[in-house]
């Protein structure tokens, strides 16, 4: 440290030692003695002060954005003499170290650079004042501090076992050696150098290299004095020289789209959800109720912001009963049309809305109104954006290096290379961190088939078999099965939800247990299952007379219903794109439709698996879904003449919930064969099905649907012997409903004349195009 004794007030560096200032000139030893005495004693030659300018070699470097290691030139640094202090500073007129009562003014050395050598005995705490034309600032020296990551961060990132490597990662505010500001890191193994370039420095990043962090391809920048709210991008250097200016990947805010700037950003969100995480992990979500609201949004009410959505969402949800939303992907996207399939910023909640704190406060009020929330993830590919993750650092970083393994056939996309341990720590830390930061409930994992194979859309000259010559995309599975294990490890409650559309065996069962394709099962709690929605839609849409025909798409899912635990999904990707909604693909007139749309809802309801219905479909909306629009809550309007229809079926909505909420039978054994039992599964000339559902202990659901536009009076049917009598506890045909109003009204007593199989039968009522629910009197 300076000794203040012998500080003078104000110091001018020494001229250079040697003619070229960009030349550092070496010390020299003292002159030898010589070994003849004589009676003068030869004066000494003083060493020479070392010059502190910096050396061609790394003005260049700095100059051109391709300096690993800034903080080793910059900042100030003891060498033979004393300390020199560099600093770079462009656009500067004048640069002067501040420290206490000492100021000492730098020599400019030209291109922005500037030095001096100071006869100090140690590096003091210092400041910088910087002139610019017309204003002076002081400042603390961004190259003066010791790297603001840890030694077991470095090591977790170079491994791929960063289970918060959010923590780590990207721009996080901070008091570092006592100074406040922001710490920026970003992984770029195959940068030559890399720049932080922001709204702190008129986005001119030349002044603010990083340093690379040993061989773990991360770059560190502490920048003192820089808080929330500043906008920033990485300037990279390529390996071929060229320059691009990227979004941080592991942004926690963005710009609103179309701005693809990223933000820094602190959390101040204080939670009041606790009762709800705390009974979370009491049930498992196959053996609990599960009914979902799936909506998109940024279009459920156009225009409304996170906060503005908490205060009708959740009333509106918990009066049609569901016991979970679903959010279409909620990760930033620049391109809305693309519903947020198409991610840009895997770690901040879209802007479009507002602030990551705000949809922290629409998360709590749902959970604080007892709904869960899911949300849309999509590891499995994303947009070739030149601002974001496509060839971040110049070379193929996040995509995989074959261009045939990184092209998504069918969006134009890039795929993750799961092999890299970089990058599949990448996305496991990123399903962490929604579960974590966020409070969210469940992930319902987009596109998994696309992930689990190596030909998935592809021609036979456009992929590699894997070591074993088959067509199983190994590292996809690896990284699925670590992704579910860590995130149920850490996360008491959570549900993970595939969207797989085949036949791949094990996608819910444990990651450790071998199944008959010698893989282990891929660990999710719960399965999409596409088969049942794709059979029951299509034998919806025959008319009724051609309907037994088909009457096995709507047998065929109990065949494997217990092969993986279900959701039966009428989601979004059934209601667009000329796939009509979904009362528009029933046939007959508007009652027919309605009819049918009702009937079909009870139907899906009393089915082994969990329910998912997709926003508009609640009410029969007549016309597709669209995101520039969102639903058609007019036809909800008491002055539209067809109220009452849209009204009815909405009613139906929140009365199925209703029932299924407070009956285990159609929800305990969802995944259990013992839950179910056909009545009859085979009257395909009378369009009925029937069937039992059973709760753990025994108490039975009879669900009957009769697909045919006719009443069907004394209809007789196969029941159990031991129950006294059933009552009508749900029929699609009430008026409330929009029917016709034909009703069990008495309860219906078993008669002891064998049917179906069974030793005893009952005569009941079945409505036109209705499915009727009865519970034992």
């Amino acid at each position: 440290m300076l000794d203040p004794a012998d500080a003078p007030k104000t110091v001018t560096p020494p001229t250079p030692a040697t003619p070229n200032p960009a030349e550092p000139t070496a010390p020299t030893s003292p002159a030898a003695p010589s070994s003849v005495s004589t009676d003068t004693p030869e004066p000494t030659t003083p060493t020479p002060a070392i010059s502190p300018a910096l050396n061609a070699s790394d003005r260049d470097r700095l100059l051109h954005g391709t300096h690993h290691a800034p903080h080793s030139v910059l900042g100030a640094h003891p060498v033979p003499g004393g300390v020199a202090f560099r600093a770079f500073r462009p656009f500067a007129r004048g640069v002067t170290v501040v420290a206490g009562e000492l100021r000492v003014e730098l020599h400019d050395d030209g291109d922005g650079f500037f030095s001096g050598l100071v006869p100090l005995q140690g590096v003091p705490e210092y400041r910088l004042s910087v002139a610019y034309d017309g204003a002076v600032q002081e400042v603390e020296d961004a190259y003066r501090f010791l790297p603001a990551l840890g030694d077991l961060d470095l090591h977790l990132i170079g491994e791929g076992r960063h289970e918060e490597l959010w923590q780590a990662l990207g721009a996080r505010t901070m008091t570092h050696q006592g100074v406040a500001g922001t710490r920026f890191t970003v992984w770029a193994p195959d940068a030559q150098g890399v720049r932080l370039a922001g709204t702190f420095n008129f986005w001119d990043g030349t002044g603010a290299p990083l340093r690379s962090l040993g061989a773990t391809g991360v770059w560190e920048l502490f920048m003192p004095g820089i808080g929330e709210g500043e906008l920033y991008k990485f300037e990279i250097t390529r390996p071929d020289g060229s320059k691009t200016l990227r979004a941080d990947p592991m942004a926690r805010r963005t710009e609103v789209p179309p701005s693809t700037s990223s933000i820094v950003t602190a959390s101040h969100y204080t939670w009041g959800d606790e009762d709800w995480l705390a009974q979370r992990p009491q049930v498992p979500a196959h053996k609990a109720p599960f009914s979902v609201y799936e909506l998109h949004l940024a279009s459920w009410r156009p225009g409304l912001t996170y906060r503005q959505l908490a205060e009708q969402l959740p009333a509106y949800i918990k009066d049609l009963g569901f016991t979970h939303v679903e959010l279409m992907p909620v990760a930033e996207h620049p391109f809305g049309g693309s519903w947020g399939y198409q991610v840009t910023g895997f770690y901040a909640p879209t802007a479009r809305l507002g602030t990551p704190d705000d949809f922290k406060f629409l998360v709590d009020s749902l959970h604080q109104a007892g709904i869960g929330v899911l949300m849309d993830w999509v590891p499995a590919h994303f947009p070739r954006d030149d601002w974001a993750l496509a060839e971040f650092d110049g070379r193929p970083l996040y995509e995989h290096e074959d261009p045939l393994r990184a092209a998504h056939p069918d969006w134009g996309t890039l795929e993750f290379d799961f092999g890299r341990r970089e990058v599949r720590n990448f996305l496991v830390a990123n399903a962490v961190y929604w579960c974590e930061e966020f409070h969210i409930d469940g992930l319902r994992v987009d596109a998994v088939a696309s992930m689990l194979y190596l030909d998935y859309s592809r021609e036979p000259d456009q992929w590699t078999p894997n070591e074993h010559g088959g067509r199983e995309n190994l590292d996809a599975v690896a990284f699925l099965q670590e992704m579910n294990a860590t995130v149920y490890r850490r996360v008491p409650g959570v549900v993970t939800i595939a969207e797989e559309s085949t036949a791949w065996d094990g996608v819910t069962r444990a990651t450790h247990h071998i199944g008959p394709g010698g893989f282990g099962g891929l660990g999710f709690g719960l399965k999409w299952n596409m088969g049942w929605m794709h059979d029951s839609l299509d034998y919806m849409s025959h008319e009724p007379v051609h309907r037994k025909f088909h009457h096995h798409e709507m047998t065929f899912s109990m065949v494997y219903a217990y092969s993986e635990n279900y959701v039966l999904p009428i989601s979004h990707d059934e209601v667009v794109h000329g796939k009509r909604s979904l009362v528009s693909k029933m046939p007959g007139d508007w009652w027919q439709q309605r009819a049918n749309h009702r009937a079909y809802l009870a139907f899906m309801w009393a089915h082994p698996g969990k329910q998912l219905l997709f926003m508009g479909q609640e009410f029969a909306q007549g016309a597709e879904w669209s995101e520039t629009r969102g639903p058609d809550w007019w036809l909800l309007d008491p002055a539209y003449g067809a109220e009452a229809d849209h009204r009815g079926v909405r009613n139906l909505v929140r009365d199925l919930n209703t029932v299924y909420r407070h009956t285990p039978a159609l929800w305990q054994l969802d995944t259990d064969p013992a839950g179910f039992q056909w009545i009859t599964g085979d009257s395909a000339e009378d369009n009925v099905l029937a069937f039992l559902r059973y709760d753990a202990d025994g108490s039975p659901l009879l669900a009957v649907s009769n697909f045919s536009p006719v009443v069907r009076h004394d209809y007789r049917l196969g029941a159990p012997d031991d129950i006294p009598a059933w009552h009508e506890t749900l029929n699609t045909d009430t008026a409330l409903y929009g029917g016709g109003d034909i009703t069990n009204p008495a309860p219906i007593k078993p008669e002891p004349q064998p049917w179906h199989g069974r030793p005893a039968s009952i005569r009941v009522t079945l409505p036109p195009l209705a499915t009727v629910w009865l519970r034992p009197a």
